[in-house]
């Protein structure tokens, strides 16, 4: 089969919904011949920053010299952005080399797996086939029942942090949505969890599984940091003495760095080389959309994947770094299974003209609720059901009074953005 006719059959296997549990993923993976257990695995979980965390962390091993894949989601630009090798979005031809493995190992199931299941085999046996010393692996959703967590013993597995989402699945409280995350937890492995309050499961998980754990409050590399220097052209602090210069922007980013940092520590004194020459690099030439990327400049054009009410909550601090008192334009889109009532509180000191637009994805919002949810705090908005024609209105109104735009929530609406916003 073509790369298109592999799309096509994905976008077919996703109507089987998401349909959490390992029973699948693990029949699948035994037919391949078990490639999960083939590459040294950082499997990583956590309600913000898991994606960020993992590029960091590829950029930093790959500049050390490791031979290093990464599989995050959602993809933004494609099916080929799932998969990184050294930090390089793979070809269309890797892809389809491993689907014509893949395929017809999963139409010979009687359960057929679903799509992120397909990909997270996928992703595996690409490690594999491209001889990878490590890989940083992204749980989808959760913990415990995600496809990722097929895998046995990771060398590492961290924890960003647990906030609340997607609670229709991982349940409304924190420990609830906790006892999901510590499922990644893996016998005499070590674990990192990377935020504050810890939840009471997560040490009893690992203190259970005789798995060392590693925090921020037992940490020393967070108390040696000065507050972060936060600009448009990235995040600066200094560590041991030194300045980083990370090319990623935003306060958030700064505590996603100090969680790869202390990662960085537990590789080290468990065998990896990686040295100082190696952290500097990789924080400066690291790479990832959505995440307060400028797209446009004069004025400034911003993409932010933030949805929940703590990365909307970063935002906004990062807003007050970046741009001070000065007002922007708002391009809102976000799913419907999201707590946007609680965003005009949050973002009003920023506010000059919130946009609200209906993502071109089932699962979306429509942007009339969300246009609802502004006017009854206080914040009049304007609501464009038509995807497109909301993101040039915005644009020329932000253009015109020359002002900033952030484009926010979703990241599932992150390529039609960029190109829309190319053809203007």
């Amino acid at each position: 089969m073509t790369y298109n006719e592999y799309i096509k059959y994905l976008k077919k296997s996703r109507r089987r919904g998401i349909k959490l549990g390992l029973e699948r993923i693990s029949g699948l993976l035994e037919k391949l011949g078990n490639p999960q257990e083939k590459t040294k695995i950082i499997h990583v979980a956590g309600t913000n920053g898991k994606g960020s965390f993992c590029a960091m962390m590829s950029a930093i091993l790959t500049e050390a010299g490791y031979r290093t894949g990464n599989f995050s989601s959602p993809a933004l630009t494609g099916v080929t952005d799932y998969f990184r090798i050294d930090c390089q979005e793979i070809s269309e031809e890797d892809f389809t080399g491993i689907m014509d493995i893949v395929y017809p190992v999963c139409e010979s199931m009687t359960d057929k797996p679903t799509e992120f299941e397909i990909l997270t085999a996928v992703a595996f046996l690409l490690f594999e086939h491209k001889n990878c010393d490590i890989a940083i692996v992204e749980c989808g959703m959760g913990g415990d029942t995600d496809s990722t967590n097929i895998i046995t013993a990771p060398v590492l597995s961290v924890i960003t942090n647990v906030r609340k989402d997607h609670t229709a699945v991982l349940g409304n409280t924190i420990e609830e949505i906790a006892s999901h995350k510590a499922g990644i937890i893996k016998p005499d492995c070590p674990v990192f969890f990377g935020g504050y309050d810890i939840p009471d499961i997560i040490p009893k998980t690992a203190h259970e599984k005789n798995a060392e754990l590693f925090t921020n409050d037992n940490s020393e590399i967070k108390s040696c940091y000065p507050a972060p220097i936060c600009s448009l052209s990235g995040t600066s602090f200094m560590y041991k003495g030194f300045q980083i210069n990370l090319s990623l922007i935003g306060v958030h980013q700064f505590e996603n760095a100090v969680n790869v940092l202390n990662c960085i520590e537990i590789l080290k004194k468990n065998g990896l080389e990686i040295p100082y020459s190696a952290i500097k690099s990789g924080f400066a030439g690291v790479k990832w959309h959505g995440r307060f990327e400028i797209l446009r400049q004069n004025p400034p054009v911003i993409f932010d994947g933030s949805h929940n009410p703590d990365g909307v909550e970063y935002l906004s601090q990062t807003l007050q770094y970046v741009f001070g008192k000065q007002k922007v334009v708002f391009l809102i889109g976000v799913m419907a299974d999201k707590d946007y009532t609680c965003y005009a509180d949050i973002l009003r000191e920023h506010i000059d003209t919130v946009f609200t637009v209906t993502p071109d994805n089932p699962r979306s919002l429509d942007c009339r609720y969300l246009a609802s949810a502004f006017a009854k705090n206080g914040v009049p908005p304007l609501a464009f059901p038509e995807f497109k024609t909301g993101i040039k209105i915005a644009y020329t109104y932000a253009k015109k009074n020359n002002l900033p735009l952030i484009a926010m929530g979703t990241l599932y609406m992150y390529k039609d953005f960029i190109d829309t916003l190319d053809g203007i």
